[in-house]
């Protein structure tokens, strides 16, 4: 698969149908960054008019695995990836358009190479922040990826 907005909101669309449905939206993607966005809508409201935390989540998340995998694809190891751990912190209603950001690709990548040649497991925690349409941080969450080499 190409690493385009394109292909990952495709990907989205039929491996994750919850956050596609939900309006989370890949807008860019880079080895070292990837940012996607998420409007507030009904649908994805919670009872506070704001964006529920899981949709939030959802787009936060991607940010983080889309490098991970942007990254794998490109060492052309043989390499599984999996969500062990998140943290998350709210500081204002999310309303209106939402942009999620990650801009770790290179430490990304850095641990990607050390699980090659260490042939063990490694963990990294990644983290994306979502601003509003002024530039405000709504939150911040951080993803504890594990990747290891498959024999």
């Amino acid at each position: 698969m190409q690493f385009t907005p394109s292909k990952l909101n495709t990907f989205m669309f039929f491996k994750l149908p919850s956050a596609y449905w939900s309006g989370v939206r890949v807008k860019n993607i880079s080895q070292e960054e990837c940012s996607v966005t998420v409007k507030h809508k009904w649908f994805n409201q919670n009872p506070f008019k704001s964006m529920y935390f899981a949709v939030q989540a959802m787009a936060a998340e991607f940010t983080t695995g889309a490098l991970v995998m942007y990254q794998i694809k490109e060492s052309g190891a043989n390499i599984s990836m999996l969500v062990a751990n998140n943290k998350a912190t709210f500081t204002k209603k999310a309303t209106g358009k939402i942009t999620f950001k990650c801009v770790e690709g290179n430490l990304v990548k850095e641990t990607i190479q050390k699980a090659i040649d260490t042939k063990e497991g490694q963990t990294i925690w990644l983290t994306s922040i979502g601003l509003n349409e002024k530039g405000e941080q709504v939150s911040e969450m951080a993803f504890e990826w594990t990747i290891k080499t498959r024999k």
